[in-house]
């Protein structure tokens, strides 16, 4: 069984270890990067799974990002993901753990929206992600329409178009 801590405890080059053998030590040309560049991830929305020996074995992150719309408002959104798990310890529901960790740690009562790059079927049905009100957006970089995806209270709210981008405050 493993155990559920704050991404903040675990060694910042464990964690880019682990995302180098989840995913590829390319994986920084995504374009996931290009829209979180330059901010760090949020420390209170971002979890690690680590095994009974403390081994890391999963971790998830949050980003602070905006959708700029063309009028050049900046709604401000969290960015879900990376959400990596060890090869050997993946489809064991620990992905789903991180998720559900971040889901639970966000406030109710002013729930930004979340956005992340994945597959719909699986993060539709699970967590209430979907792409239908990304469709107008862009992003600094290639990526499938179908996959970029947001879950939020009131999807009628969102800018139908706009850039996704890092959040800087200034």
């Amino acid at each position: 069984m493993a155990d559920l801590i704050p991404l903040a405890d675990v060694d910042p080059q464990l964690i880019e270890d682990l995302l180098d053998r989840a995913f590829e030590p390319e994986r920084r040309q995504r374009t996931a990067y290009r829209i979180r560049d330059g901010v760090d991830w949020l420390p209170g929305l971002s979890f690690a799974a680590v095994d009974d020996q403390g081994f890391l074995i999963g971790t998830i992150q949050v980003w602070p990002v905006a959708l700029t719309d063309p009028e050049g408002r900046r709604h401000p959104m969290l960015m879900v993901g990376p959400v990596a798990v060890l090869p050997a310890h993946q489809n064991e529901g620990f992905g789903k753990a991180l998720m559900l960790a971040v889901l639970g740690a966000l406030d109710p009562k002013a729930p930004l929206p979340q956005v992340m790059i994945g597959d719909e079927e699986y993060y539709g049905r699970f967590f209430g992600f979907f792409a239908a009100p990304t469709q107008g957006w862009q992003v600094p970089g290639p990526v499938d329409p179908k996959r970029l995806l947001v879950r939020c209270v009131n999807p009628a709210v969102l800018p139908r178009e706009g850039m996704l981008g890092p959040w800087r405050a200034g």
